[in-house]
C-alpha cells in the first residue's frame, strides 16, 4: 500500500466517497467499476477535458495524478475500448470519456485524435470500518443505489422515453424542455439517463430544468450500461424515482437505438413499456427519422409519437416528416413550448 494525491477525480467514481490523499495498492481487479489512480502522458489540444465530481470540466495536463474507473465504450461519436484481461502498475492505458472512464482503446475517432494514454499506478482502497487500516479496493457499486422493491409493485407513473437515432441526435434538450415544461403544469417530474457510459453532464442539465428527483445509470453502480444490465438497471432507477415522489418520469435512452448499450432491451421489456405514456424519437436528417420510426415499429411494435432533432430544424425536415410518417415534428430549440404543452397534454389523455 502507498500513498497517491490526486489532482483531479473522475465523475464516475461518484457512488464512493473519496478525497485527493489516496491509498493505493499494486494488486488491480481488471473488471469494470474498479476505481483506480493513473498519470496522464502528455498533453492535447482536443477532447482535453475531465468531468470531476463537481459536474465541472477540468483541463488534464501530463503529469496530473487522475482517479477514474476502469470500464469499456463503443460510441461512433468518440473512442471504442475495452476492459484489458490484466491491469498491472506501470501499464499504459487510455482515457476513454471525459468522465473517466478507462480502458484500452480499440478504435480512434478522426474529430478527437488519439485519446489520453495514462500510467497505472495501482487500485484505489477504501477503508469502510471506521479506525481500520485494512482496505478494500474502491468500487462504484460501493455507495449506489440499493432498491430491493420490484416495479410492478410500485405505483403507475407515466413515462416518456426519448430514443435516438445515434448520440448527439438532441435527445438530452427534448428532455430537460420537456422537464421543464412538465413542471410548470404543476407536477413533479423524474428525470433520468437509463443508458450510456458514465458522465454526470447530462443528468445535471436536466436537473437544472427541475427534475427532482434524478438519477441515471451511474447511480445505480453500473460504469457502461450493456445489454445485459439495461433492464434491471432501469427498473432500479424507476423505483427509486417513483418512491422519491416522481409523478411522470422523462426518461433519456443514451447513444442509438441501434447501439450496444442495451437500448433495444429496454424497448423490447414488456414490463418497461407497459408504463410508456409517450415516445419521443430523435434524429439528424430525414432518412434517419424515417428508419428509426420504421425500425421501433418493425422490430419493438412501438409507434412514435414526436420526431425531434437537428432534422426538424426547419421546414424541410418537419414537411417531410409529416408527409412519410404521419407524425408531429417540433424543434425543442426553436419550439420548446409547443414541445413541451403537446406532451403534456398527450400523456394527460393516455393516462386519463
Amino acid at each position: 500500500m502507498k500513498r497517491v494525491i490526486a489532482n483531479k477525480i473522475a465523475s464516475s467514481t461518484k457512488n464512493v466517497p473519496l478525497n485527493r490523499d489516496l491509498r493505493v495498492q499494486d494488486e488491480i481487479t481488471a473488471e469494470e467499476g474498479y476505481i483506480i489512480a493513473v498519470k496522464v502522458l502528455g498533453n492535447k489540444a482536443v477532447y482535453d477535458k475531465l468531468e470531476d465530481r463537481s459536474g465541472r470540466f477540468v483541463s488534464l495536463h501530463e503529469g496530473d495524478i487522475v482517479v477514474g474507473v476502469l470500464g469499456k465504450r463503443n460510441a461512433l461519436h468518440g473512442y471504442a475500448g475495452v476492459v484489458p484481461q490484466s491491469v498491472a502498475v506501470g501499464d499504459t492505458l487510455q482515457v476513454l470519456n471525459t468522465g473517466g472512464v478507462i480502458g484500452k482503446c480499440t478504435s480512434n475517432n478522426p474529430d478527437f485524435g488519439k485519446p489520453f494514454d495514462v500510467e497505472v499506478l495501482g487500485s484505489v482502497l477504501v477503508f469502510p470500518e471506521f479506525g481500520s487500516r485494512s482496505g478494500i479496493p474502491a468500487h462504484v457499486s460501493q455507495g449506489a443505489l440499493n432498491e430491493t422493491k420490484k416495479l410492478s409493485e410500485c405505483k403507475s407513473v407515466p413515462i416518456v422515453y426519448i430514443a435516438g437515432t445515434c448520440m448527439n441526435s438532441g435527445k438530452t434538450r427534448v428532455a430537460c424542455e420537456l422537464v421543464r415544461a412538465i413542471s410548470r403544469s404543476g407536477k413533479r417530474v423524474g428525470g433520468c439517463k437509463l443508458t450510456g457510459v458514465s458522465l454526470q453532464r447530462d443528468l445535471l442539465e436536466m436537473k437544472d430544468f427541475g427534475a427532482a428527483p434524478a438519477a441515471s445509470f451511474v447511480d445505480a453502480g453500473i460504469v457502461t450500461t450493456s445489454g445485459e444490465s439495461a433492464v434491471e438497471t432501469t427498473e432500479k432507477i424507476f423505483v427509486h424515482l417513483i418512491e422519491n415522489g416522481a409523478e411522470i418520469i422523462v426518461a433519456e435512452l443514451g447513444d442509438g437505438i441501434m447501439g450496444t448499450y442495451g437500448v433495444q432491451e429496454i424497448l423490447n421489456d414488456a414490463e418497461l413499456m407497459k408504463r410508456k405514456a409517450a415516445l419521443i424519437l430523435c434524429a439528424a436528417d430525414p432518412v434517419g427519422a424515417w428508419g428509426g420510426a420504421k425500425f421501433l415499429e418493425e422490430k419493438f411494435n412501438l409507434s412514435v409519437d414526436v420526431v425531434s432533432g437537428p432534422v426538424t430544424d426547419n421546414s424541410a425536415g418537419t414537411d417531410f416528416i409529416a408527409k412519410s410518417l404521419g407524425v408531429e415534428a417540433i424543434n425543442a430549440r426553436l419550439n420548446p413550448l409547443e414541445l413541451g404543452d403537446f406532451i403534456v397534454n398527450f400523456v394527460g389523455t393516455q393516462t386519463a
